[in-house]
């Protein structure tokens, strides 16, 4: 295994060689995939050969009013992701992607998280308020054979939550290999919505891969990466009921951004994102997201007569990739008395005055920095009151060689650990709607400017900022942040 010193100093060499971290050593011994450019022969394209799981809800080992317990056991398993292929991949409890965890407001969930893989990981709940020493920061490790209890207090309103890996240097592989997971937030006020529910709320974890013929799952560049997952499986496709559903979206990428929408320009409703639901719902034909970043909408399907067929494509596709993500097939109308109120959760509160301002620029090349420097555990790039709100000004200095560049190492998302954030401007101009509502990522095209605000809080101690394209972050695009009292 690398230790820290070693790890940053293969992290500066490749810097200064203008490397991407899938074409350079990130410690892997596991024999899951070959970390590389592809070579190979990719695996067939078989477009809406399997029905799209949705993944299962992990029971809990124990509870009571106040806690849930559970306990997750990485490992290695195989999967089948492209028709006809086994592929090894690592698991939260042998699922790709991991068991769903629903938590309620004000109730503590307890994970104990065993490691019986071959590398280093920790686990970070995304989005999640929770104390330092249970953040999974990229340097506190759960070693092979080791294991870990994460505490989370779930002292925040409902939203769509991951946890994922965070291992430094690990984390892109780790997290394209399989390691993430749902993890559902609720609270007495979404509960009591008349929204979509049960069967009719669905996730959507939405990824790249490339499986190679023998059913390798190797990690390699965006631009090799030719099959669209959703829920573990390549190009799905999912029955639905003529009536209205909640669809919560993931884009769990380690490097690429998705622009989603219907291929027959069908609109949808927006009524949620990172930090939860919107105050009031927003109506949609398109969604750009990048790593780490949630959507939560939804979409009336009783438009559509029974047998007929809608796909779900990405328009940012490459000019070589197909579009189509997974496909809808509308069956017979059912009962359905959801529907979207016109005010969904309260205007989140006045922020504070801006006492103090930042300013960070994101850059690729010559090395993956923010502000001129990699991540370095032992340095403290920020310090922070806890309480105090700051204003963040976030620049992406990477522009691309050509207009309309596909280089999706030129796209950053931004994204904090312990609070959310609302974003001001955008390119000096008042935020549009992909920017509304809580945020906890944001995305930055190639030239961005993106103006944020947060309060520090609640808990004091060491966290992190980083890129989301979790490529970047592996590549030392991550700072250090101390909240102090």
């Amino acid at each position: 295994m690398l230790n820290r010193r070693h790890a940053l100093q293969i992290t500066a060499a490749a810097g200064a060689a203008a490397l991407l971290p899938w074409d350079r050593l990130t410690g892997s011994s596991a024999p899951a995939a070959t970390t590389t450019a592809a070579a190979a022969e990719a695996a067939p394209i078989s477009p809406f050969a399997h029905a799209m799981p949705v993944p299962k809800v992990l029971a809990p080992v124990s509870s009571t009013k106040t806690s849930q317990l559970y306990e997750l056991r990485m490992r290695e398993a195989q999967v089948e992701i492209v028709k006809g292929l086994t592929s090894r991949v690592r698991t939260y409890g042998g699922t790709f992607p991991g068991p769903t965890i629903k938590a309620s407001q004000g109730r503590e969930v307890v994970v104990r998280q065993i490691n019986e893989l071959s590398v280093n990981t920790a686990v970070h709940l995304h989005g999640g308020h929770v104390r330092s020493e249970h953040d999974g920061l990229p340097m506190d490790t759960i070693v092979p054979g080791a294991e870990r209890t994460y505490r989370y207090p779930n002292d925040q309103p409902a939203a769509s939550l991951w946890y994922h890996d965070h291992a430094h240097h690990l984390e892109a592989e780790n997290v394209y290999l399989g390691l993430h997971g749902l993890y559902l937030l609720s609270d007495r006020n979404e509960r009591s919505l008349p929204l979509p529910t049960g069967a009719h709320d669905v996730p959507l974890v939405i990824r790249d891969a490339r499986v190679e013929a023998d059913g390798t799952l190797l990690y390699t560049r965006p631009s090799d990466c030719p099959h669209m997952l959703v829920n573990g499986k390549e190009r799905p496709y999912f029955k639905v009921a003529a009536r209205k559903y909640r669809l919560r979206i993931y884009n769990a990428c380690a490097n690429r951004y998705f622009k989603l929408r219907f291929a027959d320009g069908a609109a949808f409703t927006q009524i949620g994102t990172d930090g939860g639901l919107l105050e009031q719902p927003v109506t949609r034909t398109e969604l750009l997201m990048l790593g780490g970043e949630r959507a939560d909408i939804v979409v009336d399907f009783s438009r559509y007569r029974e047998g007929s067929s809608i796909v779900l494509e990405n328009t940012g596709a490459l000019s070589t990739e197909r579009p189509e993500v997974m496909r809808f097939d509308v069956g017979r109308a059912t009962a359905d008395h959801s529907y979207v109120p016109r005010r969904l959760a309260s205007a989140p509160p006045v922020l504070p005055r801006r006492t103090v301002q930042r300013d960070f620029e994101i850059r690729t090349f010559p090395a993956m920095t923010i502000n001129g420097l990699s991540y370095d555990p032992e340095r403290v790039d920020v310090t922070a009151r806890l309480g105090a709100t700051e204003e963040w000004t976030i620049r992406n200095v990477d522009v691309p060689a050509a207009p309309g560049s596909p280089d999706f190492h030129l796209w950053h998302s931004f994204h904090t650990h312990l609070t959310f954030f609302r974003v001001l401007e955008r390119n000096g101009q008042r935020p549009g709607i992909r920017d509304a509502g809580l945020k906890d990522t944001v995305t930055l095209g190639p030239g961005e400017t993106v103006k944020i605000a947060m309060t520090w809080g609640p808990f004091t101690g060491e966290y992190v900022y980083h890129c989301h394209q979790l490529g970047h972050s592996s590549g030392g695009q991550m700072g250090r942040i101390d909240v102090v009292g």
